[in-house]
């Protein structure tokens, strides 16, 4: 399976102006010679934390969002995962992130279960209750959203239920890049999974967002990595070497949960 994180500047509260980023880095992404699968968008990336105004931006179930996407999914035959908007129900506000195929049929969410304070999302956002797993080109994937995956017992709980790959949307500062490296390789390693990760670049008020956006493979390699700019990084990811390694390395036989 081919994967692409579609690493880009947000501008808060513009959803026209960012429809249009993904629009132009979709067809940059599909120009490749070998063209992705699926596409990864950062955290939020229709609207950015403009959150005083969650409920004004949000859209019923994010469906709005779904629909712009679920378009470009069909005019150019590729997939999505990941990616989190602002999604509605019943006058509640969650940062969600979407799955949309390559037919652009909604095929499943995620809505943000750890809520980052120092952001706010507390004070404007319900957080999700659960995982979210889904198959896709023959793997068992997980989304994950941003500060989520500072929660390994999180991460792990999706990789001892199957996921092969986790797809990651983010909105990470700079000050904490290290941080995001780390913690996506961990991961990566520990679960012995691949983790698609795609970060925001850019500044909005006083906060510089890392970019830094990675594809890693099960044993920590960094297949892609992206620098601090605007950037479209690819990759192709196996289901036969995630099996290989749990087989050579059997954390997953090898756990002895009653003492955790």
């Amino acid at each position: 399976m081919r994967v692409c994180v579609m690493q880009m500047d947000v501008v808060k509260g513009n959803r026209e102006i960012n429809r249009d980023t993904v629009r132009r880095l979709t067809a940059k992404a599909m120009e490749n010679a070998c063209p992705p699968d699926v596409l990864v968008l950062p955290e939020l990336w229709s609207t950015g934390y403009d959150l005083s105004r969650a409920g004004e931006l949000s859209s019923p179930m994010g469906e709005d969002d779904a629909a712009f996407l679920g378009g470009l999914a069909r005019r150019h035959h590729v997939a999505f995962a990941g990616g989190s908007v602002l999604s509605e129900e019943n006058g509640v506000v969650r940062n969600r992130a979407q799955v949309i195929d390559s037919d652009g049929r909604y095929v499943t969410g995620y809505d943000k279960v750890h809520l980052f304070r120092l952001m706010d999302e507390h004070r404007y956002l319900a957080p999700g209750s659960g995982l979210t797993l889904f198959d896709f080109g023959g793997m068992r994937c997980a989304l994950a959203i941003c500060y989520d995956i500072r929660f390994c017992e999180f991460i792990r709980k999706a990789a001892v239920e199957g996921a092969e790959v986790l797809f990651v949307g983010a909105e990470w500062p700079v000050a904490r890049w290290e941080h995001w490296e780390t913690l996506l390789r961990a991961r990566a390693v520990e679960n012995e999974m691949y983790v698609v990760a795609c970060n925001r670049c850019g500044t909005t008020g006083t906060e510089t967002f890392a970019g830094r956006s990675m594809i890693v493979a099960p044993d920590g390699t960094l297949l892609a990595h992206a620098g601090e700019e605007e950037q479209v990084v690819c990759a192709s990811i196996d289901a036969a070497f995630v099996r290989r390694m749990r087989e050579t390395i059997p954390v997953f036989q090898d756990r002895v949960p009653e003492l955790y």
